[in-house]
């Protein structure tokens, strides 16, 4: 059961890092996104682009997996 808890700690964190990396490559007021070219609009257009769309989509994985890790963590702490 240790070695459960250690795999899914570690990948807790994991999962924690690239959450944070990718909420930041958004494009916002500021931020990272804008520093990776994720502010730059193609003609003026608040258009929603494919890396966007694909960028929301990683997020959105990467938060569910953190969630389950979450959750898996608490079950197994639990006991």
């Amino acid at each position: 059961m240790t070695i459960a808890i250690a795999i899914i700690t570690v990948l807790h964190l994991i999962v924690a890092v690239a959450l944070v990396f990718l909420i930041l490559l958004h494009a916002g007021k500021g931020g990272l996104g804008d520093m990776f070219g994720g502010g730059m609009q193609a003609g003026g257009m608040g258009g929603s682009t494919l890396a966007e769309r694909n960028l929301d989509r990683m997020t959105v994985f990467v938060a569910v997996l953190f969630a389950a890790t979450t959750v898996s963590l608490a079950i197994l702490l639990g006991r």
